[in-house]
């Protein structure tokens, strides 16, 4: 796991950690004993990375979902899954990096895992595009998803993408039209559809891997219509009120299991995945393994039936 970088809220945390690194440092040159210390030290850490994290405003939780060194797609397919097979192409134009996806078992389950991919430096970004597929990203996701509908397996699928590549080759390729046919086929697909909001889920580039029958969220991931960037130089002419479009927005695990968008809530470990990538994985693989289990064993017509009233039921509102 790369080295953690650390966001303005977390500096009273990284010093801490700071003085532990310090002080086990010197008792290995020094050949003393500081256990106590650093016990004390540990303890005051991990009260105070609670503390933080417990409370973190909406524009901080975009920010720790972006954060450079949280966890993506393969780093959870290594951890979380065994025997990953990876397919390319969607056998239309070419194969979209932005988007990964292959056979993998799940516990022993054979299933199909699809997700955008971020990269870690410029050169995986270029590769990766920085997680901003173009169609034939969408169209790659959609043949393997009628791949595992044809041999009855569950489908995972790890959203984490600011949106889908706006360029001018996306759009003379037909991005919108790629999105809305997953939207359609993902509707309608014959076999189980689970998804994952692992970081930043954005606008119509989420949607395209997340019509599916149960929605998941990392518990500091995110999961909007537009960024609040965005959405603060519509509204107020200035990305500078970012801070007051996320709160908004409403784009937090908790504000969308509120409004019925979100179906489950996965606990992050103290201080946020990209603290601990293996502590992270174990627990989203535990959510996702009892998922699929339960998705596995409804009947395939049933399944469709809920999903369908899921969708329709999302948008609902009263006067008040």
């Amino acid at each position: 796991m790369p080295k953690t970088a650390y966001l303005e809220f977390e500096r009273d945390v990284v010093e801490i950690q700071d003085q532990i690194e310090k002080l086990l440092d010197l008792a290995e040159r020094k050949d003393i004993d500081v256990s106590a210390e650093v016990r004390v030290l540990r303890e005051k850490l991990d009260s105070l990375r609670q503390q933080t994290y417990d409370n973190l405003r909406p524009i901080e939780q975009v920010q720790v979902a972006r954060h450079p060194r949280r966890p993506f797609t393969l780093d959870y397919v290594e951890r979380v899954f065994t025997d990953w097979i990876e397919l390319h192409g969607d056998r239309l134009y070419r194969d979209d990096g932005a988007v990964v996806g292959g056979w993998a078992r799940l516990a022993g389950r054979s299933v199909m895992v699809i997700g955008h991919q971020k990269g870690r430096d410029m050169s995986e970004n270029l590769l990766r595009n920085f997680g901003m597929s173009h169609p034939e990203g969408y169209r790659k996701a959609l043949r393997l998803m009628r791949q595992a509908e044809k041999f009855e397996r569950p489908v995972i699928t790890f959203i984490d993408t600011m949106g889908a590549y706006p360029g001018i080759g996306s759009e003379e390729r037909g991005i919108a039209e790629a999105i809305a046919t997953n939207l359609r086929e993902m509707a309608r697909l014959r076999t189980p559809l689970l998804s994952v909001v692992i970081g930043e889920g954005g606008s119509g580039g989420a949607l395209g891997l997340g019509v599916t029958d149960r929605i998941l969220m990392l518990e500091h991931s995110i999961y909007s219509v537009i960024s609040p960037e965005g959405c603060a130089a519509i509204l107020w002419r200035s990305a500078e009120h970012r801070e007051k479009a996320a709160a908004a927005l409403r784009l937090t695990a908790g504000n969308l299991v509120e409004l019925g968008v979100c179906d489950e809530i996965v606990a992050e470990p103290p201080g946020g995945s990209h603290s601990d990538w293996d502590a992270a994985a174990t627990l989203l693989g535990e959510a996702l393994e009892r998922n699929v289990r339960e998705l596995a064993g409804i009947p395939v017509e049933k399944l469709l039936r809920r999903r369908w009233a899921k969708y329709e039921s999302m948008g609902a509102w009263r006067e008040v």
